[in-house]
This record gives structure tokens, C-alpha cells and sequence, in this order.
């Protein structure tokens, strides 16, 4: 075992604790997903014994070969952008899709998901910054689109995700954070239904996204080095 790679996730969890107090809340709730881009699948498998349950990939031909050697009971999250053409891989390797951006993208998965005969959790992926270098729907078309997946059957609408602009500040996120509270706020009163998770935070910035409501972490750094 890699003593470094353990510490680092008991480190992580201990600032999941320590923020969850901070901010009241519970810290069983917390989902932490361990971004594995660029890992060897040795230390992912030292990661999973040391309880890491869920695993988040950004490239889908990096997940394709670590699913083919990860046989774990694993949840595996889909978190970057993904292309039109790389869905039908897509569904065979992932339970969750982070980044759902437009009607035509959530259309074409479902398309794909009926031939699997399978459901899939989705997020959709908001961009709060209005960066043109992220990706994500404007919060102006968060209801349409949120609506709009609603009739499509093999996709579960799970929660929203954002990425906050890079910053050496920690604080200068918490805006973004929460503004995408507040839209999930918007979105549930609007559509009459809850709306379970918001995905925000990563290594450098996760405690303030826990303060400000997020029930997903994204963590590949603070874990991995």
C-alpha cells in the first residue's frame, strides 16, 4: 500500500468533516469522486481499498481500458465533456453523466440508452462563470432544458455540476457555488420536484463548495498527487 496515496484520502475526509461542521450539515451525505485521469490502475485499486467508491473520468478512451481492467463494484461518473460520437461507448462504461449541456446530446444518449436497455444518471452541467472556455448551459436555459429531460425516459435527472473559474483564492468560488445553489433552488420550485445533487468542487476549492451546499466532490489531486 501506498502510504502517501492513504493519507491523502484520509486527509480529504477529514476535510469533508471539517467542513460539513462548518457548515451544519452532515458529512455521510457527501459523495467524493475520485478523479482518475492519468492514474495508473494500480493506484486506483489502492484507492478502492481504502473505500473510494466512485471513480470520475473525463476521456472516455482513458475510462474505456480502465473498465476493462477495474472489475470493482464501482460507480463509475463520466465528468468531462462529451462528444456526440463517443455515447454509445459511453453507455456501456459509465452510471453517471456530469456533463449533460444541450437537448441534442441528452436526446442522442437517450437514443442510446434504449437500445441498451438502460437508464443513466445525469447532471446537468451549468456554466455560472459565463467563461466561453467552459463548457455548460447558461443558467437563463437551466428550466427549459431541465423540463425537456424530464420526457425522456431512460435519463434520471440527478442534480446540476459547475466548474468555478481558476483562482489561487479558495473564496473567489464561492460565488459561483452559490449561484448554482440558488439555481437548484430556482429549478425545484419551478418543476415541482427535488433535485438531489450539486456537484462543485474540486482539490483546491472543495471545503467552500461543501459550505455552500455541494453533495459531490470531485477530487484527483488531493488524492492521487
Amino acid at each position: 500500500m501506498d502510504n502517501k496515496l492513504k493519507e491523502n484520502i484520509r486527509n480529504i475526509r477529514r476535510r469533508i468533516i471539517s467542513a460539513s461542521d462548518r457548515a451544519g450539515r452532515n458529512a455521510g451525505e457527501i459523495k467524493l469522486i475520485a478523479v482518475t485521469k492519468y492514474v495508473q490502475d494500480d493506484k486506483i485499486i489502492e484507492a478502492i481499498k481504502e473505500g473510494i467508491n466512485d471513480i470520475g473520468e473525463s476521456r472516455i478512451q482513458e475510462a474505456e481500458k480502465k473498465y476493462s481492467n477495474l472489475k470493482f463494484p464501482i460507480e463509475w461518473h463520466m465528468i468531462g465533456h462529451l462528444q456526440t460520437n463517443k455515447i454509445k461507448k459511453a453507455v456501456e462504461i459509465f452510471d453517471w453523466i456530469h456533463s449533460i449541456d444541450s437537448l441534442h446530446l441528452a436526446e442522442e444518449l437517450n437514443s442510446k440508452l434504449l437500445s441498451a436497455n438502460k437508464k443513466m444518471k445525469v447532471l446537468l452541467e451549468v456554466n455560472v462563470s459565463g467563461e466561453e472556455s467552459k463548457y455548460g448551459i447558461t443558467p437563463e436555459d437551466l428550466k427549459e432544458l431541465a423540463n425537456n429531460i424530464y420526457n425522456l425516459p431512460q435519463l434520471e435527472l440527478k442534480g446540476l455540476m459547475t466548474m468555478a473559474p481558476i483562482s489561487d483564492n479558495p473564496e473567489n468560488a464561492r460565488p459561483y457555488f452559490k449561484k448554482l445553489r440558488t439555481l437548484l433552488t430556482d429549478l425545484e420550485n419551478c418543476i415541482g420536484k427535488k433535485i438531489e445533487y450539486l456537484s462543485m468542487g474540486m482539490t483546491d476549492d472543495f471545503e467552500v463548495a461543501i459550505e455552500e451546499g455541494a453533495n459531490i466532490v470531485r477530487i484527483g489531486r488531493g488524492i492521487f498527487g
